[in-house]
């Protein structure tokens, strides 16, 4: 079974064994979009899972064992844009990987735990979803019992996938062009092809049989118990909504991970050099997306969500319009829009009695009377409770 070299210098500088010779001849124009595409999955997949987080943190209401799941699956995905990310941008901007082999040993497992993590909870929302709705049961101590029991199950589950290349069954290594690193697809022992067709099965086809199980029967249940007492415009725009958000959760989940386990099978099983490293770039980004659009499936198309983000958003700018800080700047553009005051009200002689500008006095005694009393003019009060912040 190949093996990772020892030394790090070895693997930084691209010529370890575990790297199809091939990717020497990986453009530098190459190298540079695929740290552009991590750039934005980074900025883009922090931004929307912090926010989630920040959301779910700032109402506790929104906590029910379903979010539960969303708060864990948003959980996972930070963590791919802290611990991996930011490896992988570094190792494309140099045009080789940095990190030694320590370093690629941790980026392939941590990515693989999270990635797992994240799999595994998507089935296991629709598994939730479907038995609310089979049962019909009230949200009560014991759905977050089984909501906390199905987070620390996803998080074992994943371990008992993603610890073996550590202890001898396959290995994690550089893939591709050399700039990341993951499960060693290329080697053909049998030890290694086992190790993938499990991870195959039971991490990616596995996950995706039950959410198109319990989201079909979801849909089918929602037809069943369509009363007569509603519109059909109301029972075919219900069911329209919660098609289009299946479709769009499972239309995410193939996009992002069904290209990343073919490619492997495909290095694993088929001819040597089938899969070009050029080529395998683009599942493992897709794969890395997934950080940005899970926010965007699973907790954009949540209405109560939603509310609750755009609420406080208000909060946020309603304290800052009430602020003291806000009002005094405010006060100072609109002082500023105004003319200047003379000089003979605000400017006082110097101890020299010399004016800057000597003013002009007022042609007659009707026009001095109607000249508005700069001095008495103060502005208004503002009581002290709009300055609470």
């Amino acid at each position: 079974m190949a093996s990772l070299p020892q030394r790090g210098d070895d693997l930084s500088t691209g010529n370890s064994s575990g790297v199809d010779p091939a990717a020497a001849t990986l453009s530098r124009a190459c190298h540079t979009a695929v740290a552009v595409v991590l750039g934005f999955i980074l900025v883009l997949g922090f931004l929307g899972n912090f926010l989630v987080l920040l959301v779910f943190s700032r109402f506790p209401r929104l906590r029910t064992p379903a979010n539960l799941l969303l708060i864990n699956i948003s959980a996972s995905d930070m963590l791919v844009c802290i611990c991996g990310t930011p490896l992988g941008l570094a190792a494309s901007v140099r045009g080789r990987w940095l990190s030694g082999h320590h370093g690629c040993r941790w980026y392939g497992f941590s990515n693989a735990l999270f990635g797992i993590v994240s799999l595994v909870s998507f089935s296991l929302l629709a598994l939730e979803q479907y038995s609310v709705l089979l049962y019909n049961a009230q949200t009560n101590s014991s759905q977050y019992r089984r909501a906390g029991f199905a987070i620390t199950a996803s998080w074992l589950y994943s371990l008992v996938w993603t610890l073996p290349p550590l202890i001898g069954w396959s290995s994690y290594g550089p893939e591709g062009p050399g700039t990341t690193c993951s499960v060693q697809w290329h080697q053909r022992s049998a030890t290694a092809r086992s190790y993938i067709s499990c991870l195959f099965v039971f991490c990616l086809l596995l996950p995706l049989m039950l959410m198109i199980f319990c989201y079909g029967r979801i849909l089918l249940a929602l037809q069943a118990v369509a009363r007569p007492s509603l519109t059909s415009v109301a029972v075919k725009h219900r069911e329209g909504r919660v098609l289009l958000i299946v479709v769009y959760m499972v239309t995410g989940y193939l996009l992002c991970w069904m290209p990343y386990g073919v490619v492997a099978m495909l290095a694993s099983f088929g001819r040597p050099g089938m899969v070009p490293p050029t080529a395998s770039i683009i599942p493992s980004l897709l794969a890395k997306t997934s950080t940005v659009l899970n926010p965007i499936i699973y907790v954009l198309l949540n209405h109560q969500v939603i509310n609750m983000f755009v609420k406080q958003c208000c909060l946020t700018a309603s304290r800052v319009c009430h602020s003291q800080f806000f009002r005094c700047f405010l006060y100072m553009i609109r002082c500023g829009s105004e003319a200047p005051p003379t000089p003979e009200h605000h400017v006082r002689p110097s101890s020299n009695a010399a004016w800057l500008h000597t003013p002009n006095p007022p042609r007659d005694r009707t026009e001095y009377s109607t000249r508005p009393n700069m001095e008495n003019s103060t502005p208004a009060l503002v009581p002290l409770h709009y300055y609470a912040t």
